[in-house]
């Protein structure tokens, strides 16, 4: 994880926290699982993550990926693995969910 201090070059995991569930909240409000719209909300959620972290103006590259499921008692199992500076880099994934389905996003932030 990275270390949450103020330094341009750090990537702020509570910052990122914030950007990604106000993205999640913007586009899924309180609606239910609906197939015909996941790739429309998979999207958006990816799109706005991406818009509000770039505009941050921090020297990172960005990858945010988003995968939504319905709540249908199927398991699911996601791993990640990176090989980066663990001082400057990090990653956070947000798991959302309501009654219908689950929203896993994840955004990782390497220095330039």
């Amino acid at each position: 994880m990275a270390r949450a201090i103020l330094d341009e070059g750090v990537f702020l995991a509570d910052e990122i926290n914030g950007i990604i569930k106000d993205s999640i909240d913007e586009a899924i409000v309180s609606s239910q699982f609906n197939h015909d719209k996941v790739t429309h909300w998979t999207n958006g959620i990816a799109e706005v993550c991406m818009k509000r972290l770039t505009n941050l103006a921090k020297p990172f590259k960005y990858i945010v990926t988003c995968v939504i499921m319905q709540k249908n008692g199927a398991g699911m199992i996601t791993a990640t693995s990176c090989f980066w500076d663990r001082d400057t880099d990090g990653s956070r994934t947000i798991r959302w969910e309501n009654k219908s389905m689950y929203v896993i996003v994840t955004v990782f932030g390497i220095a330039i």
